[in-house]
């Protein structure tokens, strides 16, 4: 029960004494009324007044209490705030596809060998690389290699100022790592992919120690690094033993136009008489010479 609850309930039982108390005083005066001694009646019927007068406070005050008591009681006994239930979300239904009628696909031919890595949880060698491996050394299991951190800042380890991504002009690209565990010997492959497309690559047996640190580097044409995700994978053997990423952002530059000298050969000889005019005397005609001779054997 609460304080208004517990108010009300006394209000209620303060209401039965106030009818008790006066018809207590009632049936005393008229019990008085009986007697037979003048100063004993009196005190009797005063007795049975105050009674009612009682009671009539006693009514006075349970029709008080419902207004007036409950915040003169909260004000010493302040209400505990009601948890109110929080609405639960209902989830929207979503909008089902149906699903449309796809062609089957057609047969196409599968090349023997092919330059991308097959799509699996963890990276695999090309066909076409892994029938170059000849090193007869079996790669120990327990071999390791760090994540592969990239700089364009060459040197020994630790790596100077290590990047996730390069704005070209990229340039000459170095990336170190640690290792343990390898054999001298063993065929070991480095793979350099753009946006899952194999652009370089570099299989040989290890030459280093069993572990410390080495790079890996490549320092292409400046047109070609072209922008995207790029990722670094090593194998020891068939297996996968770490790698790194790195992103390239940026167009890549434009080669410039080279200009290539052509040679003009020298006019020879017989081409120099050919263009040479040559200037003709003109023979005298028949008739100018007739006239010559006539003029020079003449008589005076």
């Amino acid at each position: 029960m609460d304080i208004r609850g517990g108010i009300i309930a006394f209000a209620v039982l303060v209401a039965i004494g106030a009818y008790l108390s006066m018809r207590s005083g009632i049936r005393t005066i008229q019990f008085s009324r009986q007697m037979t001694f003048y100063r004993l009646r009196r005190a009797r019927a005063a007795g049975g007044w105050r009674m009612i007068g009682f009671g009539f406070l006693l009514l006075i005050f349970a029709a008080w209490l419902p207004f007036y008591a409950p915040p003169l009681a909260y004000q010493y006994f302040p209400p505990s705030p009601t948890p109110t239930l929080t609405p639960t979300i209902t989830l929207t239904p979503t909008i089902t596809l149906t699903p449309t009628i796809t062609e089957p696909p057609t047969a196409t031919n599968t090349p023997l060998f092919t330059d991308t890595p097959t799509t699996s949880p963890t990276p695999s060698l090309p066909m076409g690389i892994e029938a170059q491996i000849t090193s007869v050394v079996t790669p120990n299991p327990d071999a390791v290699f760090s994540e592969i951190q990239f700089t364009t800042f060459g040197g020994e380890y630790p790596v100077v100022d290590p990047q996730t991504v390069f704005q070209n002009p990229v340039g000459h690209l170095w990336g170190f790592y640690s290792y343990d565990n390898m054999i001298p010997g063993v065929q070991w492959t480095e793979l350099w992919l753009r946006d899952g497309k194999l652009v370089k690559y570099e299989t040989k047996p290890w030459e280093g120690s069993t572990g410390g640190y080495d790079n890996v580097d490549w320092n292409p044409a400046p047109e070609e690094w072209l922008p995207g995700a790029y990722e670094v994978q090593i194998f020891v053997g068939l297996d996968w033993r770490g790698g790194g990423r790195f992103i390239v952002q940026g167009d890549a530059p434009t080669p410039l136009p080279t200009m290539t000298a052509s040679i003009t050969p020298a006019p020879t000889v017989e081409q120099t008489l050919m263009l040479t005019p040559t200037l003709m005397t003109p023979f005298p005609s028949p008739a100018a010479a007739t006239q010559t001779q006539i003029t020079v054997t003449g008589t005076p």
